[in-house]
């Protein structure tokens, strides 16, 4: 999905942060949920995170002092054939598209890296069963 001007005009997977005393698996649902409309047909952690610094002008915007954020990374099947009801307040357009031109869209570098390792994953013995449960 692409950010609105505001938010930067920039290419980016679905992301967000832990609300309340919510865990990670339910607050990557309610992200899918509230930027997408979408509700996943199934759900893997591929085990893949990464890391990345907080501009100096963004930690305003956090409660506690913060200087680097971890992002878990969630792989989550959806029933492509709907449309995704996308929130104009954060993105002005969406695209469904392969693997490596996903890549090249992408802004941030970790975003780029986390499709590689989803493409991966999918293509191993254990993803294909996966996509087929």
């Amino acid at each position: 999905m692409r950010r609105i001007p505001s938010g930067g005009g920039i290419w980016q997977c679905i992301t967000g942060g832990v609300e309340g005393s919510e865990d990670t698996h339910a607050a990557a649902l309610r992200e899918l949920k509230e930027e997408t409309g979408f509700e996943p047909i199934r759900l893997h952690v591929p085990g893949y995170s990464y890391n990345f610094p907080v501009e100096e002008e963004m930690r305003k915007l956090y409660s506690t002092p913060v200087e680097t954020i971890t992002e878990l990374v969630f792989l989550m099947l959806v029933n492509g054939d709907n449309d995704p009801e996308i929130d104009s307040r954060e993105h002005d357009t969406w695209k469904w598209c392969r693997f490596d031109d996903a890549v090249k869209m992408l802004y941030w570098s970790g975003n780029r890296e986390s499709i590689k390792h989803c493409e991966e994953y999918l293509r191993s013995d254990e993803g294909g069963r996966w996509l087929k449960m």
